[in-house]
């Protein structure tokens, strides 16, 4: 195949040829690295035996490669100037369907049921940063037949999602990721490698989706979770009973020294298991 999408020199005459302009508020930055995209394919482990799912195609960069090892990909883009370019580009591949649409409106579930056989599939995508945690939030929420999520992000935010209890990046953010899925980073990205250059560094991390959650009501974890970080200089005991909920400070005592948990810890000393604990002991909480 002589002309693929990452040769920085190829891309270009296509993006000129369309007269396409990188559009900053949807936060456009296309892959020119060969190995790179070669290597997000094989970390996400797409087979032929395996759909698809992709967020943000571009120029198709990514999406050929994955085309070139998966039975199908279903790539949604948000940027109606990208569809024709979009035909031309992926135009040899007869097991890819691009679906015009924002990936936070559509009915997913539906997608994967109609152009998937229902599933499971495998998510892969370069995110816009500005809007990486709502995606990974509705994918890792809603009852999907996804098994895992490989995505590049900012650096510090898969930093963010991989990190443990005791780390200084450890936050609600790693307890949400880590709750419904086992991350880690494949491989970090330098921002050289993009079409136009971003600001920042990048790193893929994969989401290999739980099959059993921890047995907690998610409404009062997560509530415990977001008060517990929403002050990190506190004390988990201060955090827990300045936050506005219906119960007195006493009560949070007594139900953390009942979890184990010294009143005086910080909540990122805290982990998952914990919270869950936590959560548990708790009656349901309200504001």
């Amino acid at each position: 195949m002589e002309n693929r999408l990452y040769s920085a020199k190829y891309l270009k005459s296509i993006i000129e040829s369309h007269g396409f302009k990188f559009s900053k508020s949807l936060g456009q930055n296309f892959l020119i690295d060969g190995n790179i995209v070669k290597k997000i394919v094989r970390d996400a482990g797409i087979t032929k035996d395996d759909y698809v799912l992709e967020v943000g195609p571009g120029v198709g960069t990514l999406t050929e490669e994955l085309a070139l090892n998966a039975k199908g990909v279903v790539a949604v883009e948000i940027d109606k100037s990208l569809l024709p370019i979009l035909d031309i580009t992926l135009k040899p591949y007869k097991n890819i369907e691009i679906v015009h649409g924002d990936i936070l409106d559509i009915d997913i579930k539906s997608l994967i049921e109609e152009k998937m056989e229902g599933g499971p599939v495998k998510v892969v995508a370069n995110l816009p940063y500005y809007v990486t945690t709502p995606i990974i939030a509705r994918f890792l929420e809603e009852d999907l037949n996804v098994e895992s999520l490989t995505i590049m992000v900012q650096k510090e935010v898969a930093q963010r999602m991989v990190s443990l209890e005791g780390s200084k990046v450890y936050g609600s953010l790693s307890v949400f990721v880590n709750f419904y899925s086992n991350p880690e980073i494949l491989l970090t990205v330098p921002k050289s490698v993009f079409m136009p250059s971003p600001k920042i560094d990048s790193a893929v991390i994969k989401l290999n989706m739980k099959k059993d959650l921890p047995e907690v009501d998610k409404e009062q974890f997560f509530k415990v979770v977001k008060a517990s970080f929403s002050k990190r200089r506190k004390t988990i005991l201060n955090a827990l009973s300045s936050y506005g909920f219906n119960l007195e400070k006493d009560d949070f005592k007594i139900a953390l020294e009942t979890a184990g948990i010294d009143p005086k810890s910080r909540a990122e000393e805290l982990s998952l298991e914990e919270f869950v604990k936590i959560s548990k002991i708790l009656p349901p909480l309200d504001i």
